[in-house]
């Protein structure tokens, strides 16, 4: 697979440092990264910083000779894959509105074809000037994306909406554009992940060790095909992953409510959470005291989702996992027909290097008609992506 071309436009606004990180970033995930500023972000920062890092030429001068025979303007929109402003100033959003091109950068804009992404950053009060806000709903009309302004303490010293999203996420999200696979896009796909709690009193709780990684690197995998993606998390210490509906839950009921409100309308769904199957008998609503006697809770099962999912199931796809610590396969076997289940992801939790809290995991796929694929170690998201492979090209 050839090398993508990010085409980052480096405007005049205080944030222009910071698109010095978010070039490093594209560059560690092996992006061919072009720069062109304009004459104002040079007064922030060097060409020659910006150069170093993107390996390649930086443009700043419409009218600078071209180092080869070629109309530079032109054959960046034509190399783009994607073209990435950041900061993104009021001043080059009115520009592309009202169809000036007048330097390097509004022209190469005017002239890709390439989804073009916009990372807000500038004052406050220019931030929700009617002008500014009514600018960016007429070119998201167009087809044009944005990504927000945080709020927080702004050069000025205004505190405010207006500071430029995380280099991490900017970079993320052009990832996401440019991800190699969209076999995903008008599917629904519903994801749980993480574990739940079954409270004792207002302190205690049992819970179990999932951390969620799994579910979300599934739901995130899901996001970047294409798909309209819903993540219901029980407890989890995981950043919340832009452009996915996240519904957060604690208990098991919680997360059977917040699962079947969405479940008719989804086309894939996929149980991953670790969810409590015992509930202590009776909650104690003041915190038990500790006394010289002995602490006895009686436990009574807790609703099985994935069981009563595959009685409602009609046309969607119901994946479910199994952590088990002896018998993986038979086990996995027996729950994917007990629960009328399409693929089962069986996973060895005694395995000391994978699993739980590892950012890797070695799984096999069972399919309903019997059909597995047993995969070796790899990262969780690389199980993702298999996954959802065999489901989307119905290869067992």
């Amino acid at each position: 697979m050839s090398q993508k071309n990010i085409v980052v436009g480096v405007t005049g606004g205080i944030a222009a440092y910071k698109a010095l990180d978010v070039i490093s970033k594209l560059k560690k995930k092996d992006y061919n990264v072009h720069v062109i500023m304009t004459r104002s972000a040079t007064e922030f920062v060097t060409p020659l910083s910006f150069q170093s890092l993107s390996q390649n030429m930086v443009i700043t001068d419409m009218f600078a000779e071209p180092k080869a025979f070629e109309i530079q303007h032109i054959s960046l929109a034509k190399k783009a894959d994607l073209m990435l402003i950041v900061p993104a100033t009021a001043n080059i959003i009115g520009k592309v509105t009202n169809g000036i091109a007048d330097d390097m950068l509004s022209t190469t804009i005017m002239a890709t074809t390439a989804p073009v992404v916009f990372a807000l950053a500038m004052n406050t009060n220019m931030y929700k000037n009617p002008i500014v806000v009514e600018n960016i709903e007429k070119l998201k009309n167009h087809g044009y994306s944005f990504i927000s302004a945080e709020s927080g303490r702004l050069a000025c010293g205004d505190v405010g909406e207006g500071k430029l999203a995380d280099t991490e996420l900017i970079a993320d999200i052009a990832e996401s554009i440019l991800y190699d696979t969209k076999d995903m896009i008008g599917k629904k796909v519903l994801v749980t992940a993480g574990p739940t709690i079954a409270p004792i009193d207002p302190v205690r709780f049992i819970t179990n060790r999932s951390t969620g990684k799994m579910g979300y690197a599934i739901a995130e995998e899901a996001r970047d095909r294409g798909a309209e993606v819903t993540l219901v998390s029980g407890p989890c210490n995981i950043k919340k992953p832009f452009g996915i509906n996240l519904i957060k839950v604690n208990t098991n009921g919680e997360m059977l409510e917040a699962v079947l409100n969405k479940f008719e309308s989804q086309d894939i769904i996929v149980k991953s959470a670790a969810v409590a199957d015992y509930k202590p008998e009776n909650y104690s609503s003041k915190k038990i005291k500790k006394s010289e006697d002995d602490l006895r809770i009686n436990f009574v099962r807790d609703n099985d989702i994935l069981m009563r999912l595959g009685k409602l199931k009609t046309s969607q796809v119901l994946v479910g996992f199994a952590a088990e610590s002896n018998d993986v396969i038979e086990n996995a076997k027996s729950k994917l027909a007990r629960k009328n289940l399409d693929y089962i992801v069986a996973n060895d939790i005694t395995s000391h290097d994978t699993g739980f809290a590892s950012d890797e995991n070695r799984v096999t796929i069972i399919a309903r008609n019997g059909n597995t694929v047993q995969y070796d170690k790899m990262s969780k998201r690389q199980v993702a992506r298999n996954l959802f492979n065999l489901i989307n090209e119905k290869r067992i």
